[in-house]
C-alpha cells in the first residue's frame, strides 16, 4: 500500500496470460476511493517484485518460495501445442506428449511449464521469450507447448493450438508476502475468492471503510434489537400500568352498579353507558 493514511493505493502485479479485469472491476465498485494500480511483469521477475516492495499482491504462476510469499491458489491451467492450422496434428481435437516425439518442440527461455525433459527434437538454438517461439512456429520452425492463456495472448490468424493431455500444467495463485500482509491484501483476497461485500470472513464492512467512518454497520444492526427490547420493556409497562387502572375502573363501575342495584328500577334501567344492554322485560 502505498501513499498517506488518508489516501491509499494498491498496487497488483500479474504475469503473461493471467487477466485480472474481472477482479479490477470488482474492487473499483467496493473501493472507489482506493485506485488499483496493475504492473505486468515477466513470469521469473515476479517473485523479485513482491520481494522488492513494488507490488502488494501478485498474480503469479507457481512455484513460489512458500517460506516468504503466502498463496492462494487460483485457477490450472490447461496446455496446449501451437502449430500453423496446416500442421497434421490439426486433424486431432487432443493429442499426446508421443505424438510431438518427431516435431522440433521450441524451448523458450522464459518458458513457464518447468519441463524435466522437454518433449519432442530439440530447437538448434532457445529462443528468448515465447512471442519470438510463436514467430518461429509461424515460420515453420518447429512447434509450441504452452498455457493455453499464452497461446491466447499471442494468437495470430495462421496459427493454432491442441490441447497436450498429458502434459504438464501450470498453476496459477494469488501471492503476497507474508510479512506485508495488509487490509487492503484482505480485501482482494476476498474478490477473488468470491466473498460478497457483507461477507463476515476477514474484514468487517466497517473496517473497509476507506473515509474512516466506522461502527455504521455495526450500529444499524444493533438497532432492530435494541427496538425490538425497548417494545417489550414498553409493553410490559403497560401491562403492569393498565392492569392497575383497570382494576380501579373496576372498583369504580362496581360501586355503581351497587349503587344502581339500590336506587329506584327506573335509575337501575338508564345506568351508566358502561351497563350491559339486555333484551327488554316482558310486560306481564
Amino acid at each position: 500500500m502505498t501513499g498517506s493514511e488518508d489516501s491509499p493505493s494498491f498496487r497488483l502485479a500479474y504475469v503473461p496470460g493471467v487477466t485480472p479485469a474481472k477482479w479490477v472491476r470488482i474492487w473499483n465498485e467496493r473501493l472507489p476511493d482506493v485506485p488499483l494500480t496493475l504492473l505486468q511483469v515477466p513470469a521469473a521477475q515476479a517473485s523479485d517484485v513482491l520481494r522488492g516492495g513494488d507490488a502488494d499482491a501478485g498474480v503469479l504462476r507457481l512455484p513460489v518460495d512458500r517460506t516468504v510469499f503466502s498463496a492462494i491458489p487460483l485457477y490450472t491451467e490447461a496446455t496446449v501445442v501451437v502449430v500453423p492450422k496446416d500442421h497434421l496434428l490439426t486433424a486431432a481435437d487432443e493429442v499426446t506428449l508421443e505424438d510431438l516425439a518427431d516435431e522440433v518442440v521450441l524451448h523458450p527461455l522464459d518458458d513457464v511449464l518447468g519441463w524435466e525433459r522437454p518433449p519432442g527434437q530439440p530447437a538448434f538454438e532457445r529462443p528468448a521469450t515465447t512471442e519470438d517461439a510463436v514467430e518461429l512456429v509461424a515460420a515453420g520452425v518447429g512447434v509450441l507447448v504452452v498455457p493455453q492463456s499464452l497461446a491466447r495472448l499471442h494468437h495470430r490468424r495462421d496459427l493454432t493450438f491442441r490441447q497436450v493431455a498429458d502434459a504438464p500444467q501450470s498453476s496459477v495463485v494469488l501471492s503476497w508476502p507474508e510479512e506485508a500482509a495488509t487490509d487492503l491484501v484482505e480485501d482482494f483476497i476476498g474478490i477473488v475468492r468470491g466473498r460478497t461485500v457483507n461477507s463476515t470472513r476477514g474484514r468487517t464492512p466497517s473496517s473497509r471503510d476507506p473515509k474512516g467512518e466506522r461502527g455504521t454497520t455495526a450500529d444499524a444492526r444493533r438497532k432492530p434489537g435494541e427496538g425490538k427490547q425497548g417494545g417489550r420493556a414498553a409493553a410490559g409497562a403497560a401491562g403492569r400500568t393498565g392492569g392497575k387502572s383497570t382494576g380501579g375502573t373496576a372498583k369504580k363501575t362496581g360501586g355503581a352498579a351497587r349503587g344502581g342495584r339500590s336506587g329506584s328500577p327506573k335509575s337501575g334501567g338508564s345506568g351508566s353507558g358502561g351497563a350491559k344492554r339486555g333484551r327488554p322485560r316482558r310486560r306481564s
